[in-house]
C-alpha cells in the first residue's frame, strides 16, 4: 500500500444490519485520502444502510471499522456529533430548513457545531458558498432556489467544518441530467482540491462521464468493480 496516503476509511469483515435484518456481510474495503469513490447498486441493495453505518446512524456490531480516525465499533452516542464534524453529509433531499434563508441555514449549522465568532462565521459562509457558485444567493430562501441550487447549498453546508470525508447519498437523485452534471462538477472540483468523496448513486451516466473507483452493493456484498463491468 502507498505509505504516504492516509486511510480515511477501513472496514474489515463488517456486517451491516437494519434492525435484525442482515443487509450486507463480509464487507472489506478501504478508501484513501483524496480518492473519489462511487457506491452503486440497485434500490434496496444496502447503499443507504451502508452510508448510515458510516455516519453513526446505524451501529456497527460486527467486524471492525475506522473512519476519519474514529472506531466505528466502539462509537459512543456522545462521539457522534464530533464524528459528523469530520464528515460532510449530503442527502438526496437537500434537508434545508425552509423557514431560513441560505445564510441562516449555514449559520444554524455553524452554531450547532460550536462556532461563536460572528465574523469568522460570515467569512466561512462566504467561502463555502463561493466554492459551490452560490455566493450571491445567501439571502434567498430554499423555495426560491432550483433543485440544483438547493443541492449546491447542501454541499456548501457539508463543507462548513472542513470535513476529511464527504458522504454524498444520491446527491443527484432528485435532479434532471443537466443539473446533475453541474452538481457533479462542483463535487469534482472539491475532490481536486484534496477532499475525499464517497458518493452513492444509481446514475450510471455520471459514472461514464466521470469514471472513478467504483464499489458495488449486490447480493449482500460490497466489492470493487472495473468500470467497463458496471
Amino acid at each position: 500500500m502507498n505509505q504516504d496516503k492516509n486511510q480515511i476509511l477501513e472496514l474489515r469483515d463488517v456486517a451491516v444490519y437494519q434492525r435484525e435484518n442482515l443487509v450486507l456481510s463480509e464487507v472489506n474495503l478501504s478508501i484513501d485520502e483524496g480518492e473519489f469513490v462511487y457506491l452503486i447498486g440497485k434500490t434496496g441493495s444496502g447503499k443507504s444502510s451502508f452510508m448510515k453505518t458510516l455516519y453513526g446512524d446505524l451501529p456497527l456490531t460486527q467486524g471492525s471499522g475506522s473512519i476519519v480516525g474514529y472506531d466505528l465499533k466502539g462509537l459512543k452516542e456522545k462521539d457522534i456529533p464530533f464524528l459528523r464534524r469530520k464528515l460532510g453529509v449530503v442527502f438526496q433531499d437537500f434537508k434545508l430548513l425552509p423557514d431560513r434563508n441560505v445564510n441562516e441555514n449555514l449559520i444554524f449549522v455553524l452554531k450547532a457545531t460550536g462556532w461563536k465568532d460572528k465574523e469568522k462565521m460570515n467569512k466561512k459562509i462566504e467561502e463555502v458558498l463561493d466554492k459551490v457558485g452560490m455566493k450571491t444567493k445567501g439571502f434567498k430562501f430554499p423555495h426560491q432556489l432550483s433543485g440544483g441550487e438547493q443541492q449546491r447549498v447542501a454541499i456548501a453546508r457539508a463543507l462548513l467544518n472542513d470535513p476529511e470525508l464527504i458522504l454524498a447519498d444520491e446527491p443527484t437523485g432528485n435532479l434532471d441530467p443537466q443539473t446533475s452534471v453541474e452538481v457533479m462538477k462542483v463535487l469534482q472540483d472539491i475532490n481536486k482540491n484534496g477532499r475525499t468523496i464517497l458518493m452513492a448513486t444509481h446514475d450510471y451516466a455520471l459514472l461514464l462521464k466521470y469514471p472513478s473507483k467504483t464499489l458495488k452493493c449486490d447480493g449482500s456484498k460490497v466489492f470493487e468493480v472495473v468500470q467497463k463491468n458496471v
